[in-house]
């Protein structure tokens, strides 16, 4: 099918309707340098996808009754919280309403390799590694006050699941749900360490019309916040598992891809269930989708239960992945 997608994008893009694939299509390098190009099986950088993962890791302890939606920090974690309140529940944390100092705060921070100016990245290789950058902070509103999308939020749900099961947390996940949904060509891999057809992601630096690699950008392994490496194909695994009750029960899928607050983003129509993103649908079901964007890379993948079609896009170039989505949505919706 000939879709109006720009010509320009580079990365990968996936489209299923009841299994069958509606579109296809890899663009671009995975290695600008050596000219090698991208394919549909590339693996790719999610940056902040991979939060979804760490939201059914913490959903599945919850169904298993190891943990609970009111459980809070103070009844698992045995750290020094300094000024983060202890009484912050799990259920906090899944939604963003926690209001723990986030290292990354995307509303007055907008370039993530920032962090490194004073930290070196190649230090960032468990959640626990994250501490320093916001163990001494503030907290930044009550708990339970508002919506604000936080990273930290996501790294402490990470340690939960490492502190309840004795496993570090991409084990957990690679057995509990990679494994599950026969994904192999997804993990938490070293940036210094990648595995073979991994996508190099590349900023563009417009003093000399050039393009860098964004090693010293991004941490050097992903933690509870993102930086899982995926396959579009994976994805579409995932979604399929979720979906089928392969991964957690009916009722608890449910929860996740529904709204859970009341605090709507700038954008009117997108609320936040548990991991994923919602936007609001008014004539029929809602879209539950995750995204993820850092240095060098973005990527969306949308359900849309109305019509059983899935949507993955991924750019190892930080392409407009939004846009594209777009383009689906006038399509095939």
């Amino acid at each position: 099918m000939n879709i109006n997608f720009d010509n320009n994008f580079r990365g990968a893009i996936c489209i299923m309707q009841d299994n069958t694939v509606l579109y296809e299509k890899a663009l671009g390098f995975r290695d600008l340098a050596n000219e090698i190009p991208n394919n549909i099986d590339t693996k790719f950088a999610s940056a902040s996808a991979g939060k979804i993962f760490v939201a059914v890791a913490i959903l599945q302890l919850i169904n298993n009754n190891k943990i609970s939606f009111k459980s809070t920090l103070k009844d698992i974690l045995d750290i020094d919280l300094h000024s983060i309140d202890p009484n912050i529940t799990i259920e906090q944390l899944l939604n963003h309403t926690s209001g723990v100092p986030d290292y990354f705060d995307e509303s007055i921070m907008t370039e993530y390799e920032d962090l490194w100016i004073n930290f070196p990245n190649y230090k960032i290789r468990h959640n626990s590694d994250l501490l320093p950058l916001f163990i001494d902070k503030p907290m930044m509103y009550p708990k339970g006050t508002k919506f604000q999308y936080n990273n930290t939020g996501y790294v402490i749900l990470a340690m939960i699941i490492e502190k309840i099961t004795k496993m570090y947390f991409d084990d957990y996940i690679q057995k509990n749900i990679f494994n599950i949904c026969d994904m192999q060509s997804t993990g938490y891999y070293e940036l210094d360490k990648l595995p073979p057809n991994c996508a190099n992601n590349y900023i563009y630096c417009s003093d000399t019309n050039t393009y860098r690699t964004n090693i010293y950008s991004v941490d050097a392994k992903g933690t509870g916040a993102g930086g899982v490496f995926i396959t579009v194909k994976d994805i579409m695994s995932f979604w399929n598992n979720l979906l089928n009750k392969k991964l957690l029960p009916k009722e608890m899928v449910s929860v996740m891809l529904s709204k859970q607050n009341d605090n709507i983003t700038d954008n009117k129509n997108d609320y936040y269930g548990y991991g994923v993103w919602i936007k609001e649908n008014p004539n029929s079901q809602d879209f539950p989708y995750f995204q993820g964007c850092d240095p060098g890379v973005s990527f969306i993948s949308e359900y849309n239960p109305n019509k059983n079609i899935i949507s993955v896009l991924v750019s190892n170039y930080g392409d407009n992945v939004w846009k594209e989505l777009q383009t689906v949505r006038e399509t095939f919706y």
